[in-house]
């Protein structure tokens, strides 16, 4: 209603009012009507909205994606080749009639957060020009039962009747975090869980692919191993799609893509960035470029540097630099700490360490940051070995120092059991190939304890022959806060020339 359809209406009713008790009907009843069913008006409008079916307001009302490409996205080339075959099914019925193919009913996309699965969705609506109904799995969940299920039911009449409106022959409804409402049926009682997944598997069995218009499921979650078997199985969900982390190249297509807005300096070399982002998502990709032009902003600088970049990857993946004030004693404990594992990794992999620094970021009182490495996504016993000495190499420092251990070391020993239990499940221990399930837990303890107290020796060791490293190193990084990689390589070169 209109600003001045209200004002008519105001002053309409009085006067109807008025006149109707001026010729004797009794008003009462009509004006206590008036203001019940204005009140109704008013809370509805409040609320957000009109009532739905199954008695709850649609809050979770599905909304239309914004305009987007499979072009803007970058990386992922093989998981939008295989989604684009998926969505030509849709485009192409036709033509898979002819050979007899059954269009797909449901995709499943799969892997980690901030991989763009929830992008790839919005493109897919736009690459097939189809009636796209976006969702997520908590919108379908209430505490009264029944009324996830009448959702479910809504969401797939409304697509149809949409497609069917804009002369569209197809829609597609995406339902993010699917697990929400997916997670495998344990006898419980949880009903409305239950209530709901039962309705979303019978609207899956329901949709026909022969008929017009044809409806496309597509979901996403970073917890396929949670999803109930009888999502997952052919007929429902027939093609799952693995969205994962980027590589090289991909990581460079995403950088490139969100430099576009952004004044770029010429020297810039976003290559490098790429290399050293190893195990980045596209999202803290993109946070990596946001950042780096707060850095030059703070500069007030009119272009991105690279030093902005490089200051932008420590602070995504470690936080942000704190002005905690510590005590002399615990500077030297750090500074000791973070020398160890730098000769540690300078020495198991020579020309690997960057940067030792002794500023605080995050939760960090200090870090040693290395030069990127290739991509590898296999690793032997050796390497395995070699990133546990590394992590254990900032304990051991303390222990040749100090003669005991700090709470700083806690990350680095998670680190390092992590490792192990990596090394134990790929049968590369003294355990040979086994379930860890099947065997006892004495028997892993032994052998975790065996693993770590070998190469915890190793390491003092490694490190008593450098110790003159520690006291040269030392007094630098304390008073500079930061040893590049070149002086740490130099320095570690004179100790090797004096054990020779």
């Amino acid at each position: 209603m209109s600003k001045y359809g209200k004002e008519i209406l105001i002053g309409i009713v009085p006067v109807i009012l008025v006149f109707l008790a001026f010729v004797g009907v009794n008003v009462i009843p009509l004006i206590f009507m008036t203001v019940l069913l204005g009140s109704l008006f008013f809370m509805t409008r409040m609320r957000g909205g009109t009532m739905g079916v199954g008695g709850g307001d649609r809050r979770g009302k599905p909304r239309a994606p914004s305009f987007l490409t499979f072009e803007e996205i970058g990386g992922q080339d093989r998981a939008k080749k295989e989604l684009k075959e998926a969505l030509d099914f849709l485009i192409r019925y036709d033509e898979i009639q002819k050979l007899g193919i059954r269009p797909l009913k449901g995709i499943l996309l799969t892997g980690p957060p901030g991989t763009g699965k929830t992008l790839m969705a919005k493109a897919a609506a736009h690459y097939t020009n189809s009636v796209f109904m976006a969702a997520a799995g908590s919108e379908f969940v209430e505490m009264y039962v029944g009324v996830g299920a009448s959702r479910i039911r809504d969401l797939f009449k409304e697509a149809r009747t949409r497609a069917q409106k804009e002369n569209k022959e197809s829609a597609i409804i995406f339902i993010d975090e699917i697990d929400v409402i997916g997670g495998k049926r344990d006898g419980g009682q949880h009903r409305e869980y239950d209530q709901t997944l039962n309705q979303l598997l019978t609207e899956m069995d329901g949709i026909h692919t022969s008929e017009s218009p044809r409806v496309l499921i597509v979901a996403a979650t970073n917890r396929k191993e949670m999803l109930d078997s009888a999502l997952l199985r052919p007929g429902r969900f027939d093609r799952h799609i693995e969205v994962d982390l980027p590589d090289k190249k991909g990581r460079l297509h995403i950088l490139n893509i969100h430099s576009k807005n952004k004044p770029i300096a010429e020297a810039v070399e976003l290559e490098h960035v790429a290399e050293e982002t190893f195990g980045f998502s596209g999202a803290q990709l993109e946070s990596v470029m946001n950042e780096a032009a707060i850095y030059a902003m703070r500069d007030e600088v009119s272009h991105i540097e690279q030093r902005h970049l490089s200051l932008a990857v420590d602070k995504v993946m470690m936080g942000e630099k704190t002005d905690r004030e510590s005590t002399k004693e615990e500077r030297d404990r750090v500074a000791l700490h973070e020398l160890g594992h730098a000769i540690v990794a300078e020495t198991v992999r020579p020309g690997s360490v960057s940067q030792v620094a002794l500023s605080p970021r995050g939760k960090a009182l200090g870090y040693v940051r290395h030069n990127p490495q290739q991509d590898q996504y296999l690793y032997t016993k050796e390497h395995l070995e070699q990133q546990i000495m590394i992590a254990l190499g900032g304990a051991a420092a303390e222990e040749m120092f100090y003669g005991g251990r700090s709470t700083g070391s806690r990350n680095d020993f998670e680190q390092a059991l992590n490792l192990v239990h990596t090394m134990m499940d790929c049968g590369l221990t003294n355990l040979g190939i086994i379930d860890r399930q099947m065997v006892t837990k004495e028997e892993l303890m032994k052998e975790n304890a065996a693993i770590l107290e070998m190469l915890t020796n190793s390491t003092r060791e490694l490190l008593q022959q450098h110790r003159a490293v520690f006291e040269q190193s030392l007094d630098i990084l304390i008073q500079e806060e930061v040893l590049s990689g070149d002086q740490f390589r130099e320095l570690l070169s004179a100790s090797n020339l004096q054990l020779a």
